[in-house]
């Protein structure tokens, strides 16, 4: 009797680049995966009123091959692409386990001592090729065999062959937060780092949340304005689409009739790392308030682009906006908390 073929087999030659792009998503335990002919979807969510995802395309991949699941009989409708939930912190961790032998990796561990079984690989390893001085790429392959099937991902490098299966599971209803993609109010496209300066420098006040307000383009001098206020203060950071320079911080802007909107503050920072990663962002405003901010990060070290001249992908956040009063409600329950305390 013939065995389906596994549903996925993706392989790569930087397990140390995969860490970086999932690293851009917000904590959570466990994250949506889907798998389909196109790439892999990994995606996080709070409460309904954040997302975050990325999408792994499988031009960033040296193989890629996807066999869609086949129903029990031919008169059966076509079954669904793949959707499970794993453990994130476990695939991170997994991923960062395979990195160590990694050179370039090192100052992506923030100087966190590794365990004990990741001090057993890099002793194997050193034993075998020198890590700190000279580096084979080693190959990194994900592969979901059927429904319920654990994840593997298998490392090979130097001869030593290393699998971890991940356990996944059925997964939670996922809402996805609709973005009205014809229907914009305002939409804008950065450097990734100055939108990154202005939350840091937005932060230092602690604030509960954070508003973006942008001028009509027909404005004299368009601009889109981030405050935030909160117990130590406030403050705003503009940026102006008229500036002499010849490499204007925004570098496209559209607004038909000008845009407010708030939002959580946390929500925000929640998606620093993938400012920290990305070169650009594409700030977005529906009509409807909510914000999606898109980035474009630059991948090295896997496969696409032809003529070896790079690849990139996508992280995006969606973020649903505060009801006007739901921030001075939330900062009323914390006096109360504190001061029952």
């Amino acid at each position: 009797m013939a065995t389906d073929p596994p549903i996925l087999t993706a392989t790569t030659p930087s397990a140390r680049q995969l860490l970086s792009l999932l690293r851009c998503l917000p904590s959570a335990q466990k994250s949506h995966i889907r798998i389909s002919e196109q790439g892999i979807r990994i995606a996080t969510e709070e409460g309904s009123i954040t997302e975050a995802f990325v999408f792994l395309d499988k031009a960033l991949f040296t193989t890629y091959t996807y066999a869609a699941p086949t129903p029990a009989s031919s008169q059966d409708d076509a079954l669904p692409a793949p959707h499970f939930q794993i453990s994130l912190p476990a695939l991170l961790e997994t991923l960062n386990i395979f990195t160590l032998s990694d050179p370039t990796a090192s100052s992506s561990s923030g100087g966190k001592a590794p365990d004990a079984f990741a001090s057993h690989r890099l002793a194997r390893h050193a034993g075998l090729n020198n890590p700190f001085t000279s580096h084979t790429a080693g190959l990194c392959t994900l592969s979901y065999e059927r429904e319920g099937a654990p994840l593997q991902i298998h490392m090979s490098e130097s001869g030593v062959a290393t699998t971890s299966s991940l356990t996944t599971f059925l997964p939670d209803s996922l809402t996805e937060i609709p973005f009205a993609r014809d229907a914009i109010a305002m939409k804008t496209i950065l450097r990734s780092s100055a939108l990154s300066e202005a939350v840091s420098e937005l932060s230092s006040f602690n604030p509960e949340s954070l508003t973006l307000s942008a001028t009509a383009s027909s404005h004299t001098n368009p601009t889109l304005t981030l405050s935030a206020s909160g117990a130590l203060g406030s403050a705003a950071v503009a940026f102006i689409t008229a500036t002499p320079s010849d490499t204007p911080v925004l570098e496209t802007y559209t607004c038909p009739s000008g845009a407010r909107a708030s939002f959580k503050f946390s929500l925000i920072k929640a998606a620093q790392r993938a400012m920290g990663a990305a070169a650009k962002v594409s700030i977005r405003i529906d009509a409807e308030g909510v914000l999606c901010l898109q980035f474009l990060v630059e991948v090295e070290g896997l496969a696409g682009g032809d003529g070896g001249g790079g690849a990139h992908t996508f992280v995006e956040f969606r973020v649903v906006p505060l009801v006007d009063g739901e921030v001075d409600e939330e900062s009323e329950d914390g006096e109360s908390s504190s001061e029952g305390d």
